[in-house]
């Protein structure tokens, strides 16, 4: 892995695809930024998506100075106040749903791939 302390602003694709049915539903186009409006690092993420399966993401993950961006922009974070405001929009799902659905997932491609 590259920087953990990288901030993003993490969300479920399923909440904004329902953003964008909801700007397409306006009698006028306008632009609205999506986003949850809150930021998690990377390390965050990796201890949720590891604690989920009761691991310490510490005892898989490596950091390798390779994988660290030289231009690294330290947090992108969205702002979701017009869409809010003028949509009603607002994700659903949370940043530690996410990280369990995402976790989840990935474990029963895995299982899937060891049945065959």
């Amino acid at each position: 892995m590259g920087n953990l302390e990288a901030r993003r602003d993490w969300g479920y694709a399923g909440d904004y695809v329902r953003a964008m049915w909801m700007m397409l539903q306006q009698s006028e186009p306008d632009d609205y930024g999506v986003a949850t409006g809150e930021t998690r690092s990377v390390r965050e993420w990796l201890e949720e998506c590891f604690g989920h399966l009761g691991l310490d993401y510490r005892d898989y993950v490596v950091v390798d100075p390779e994988f660290l961006r030289p231009a690294e922009v330290d947090q992108l974070i969205g702002d979701p106040s017009k869409a809010r405001r003028k949509l009603g929009w607002q994700p659903e799902v949370s940043f530690r749903q996410l990280a369990h659905m995402m976790t989840d997932a990935d474990l029963e491609l895995v299982r899937s791939q060891t049945r065959r």
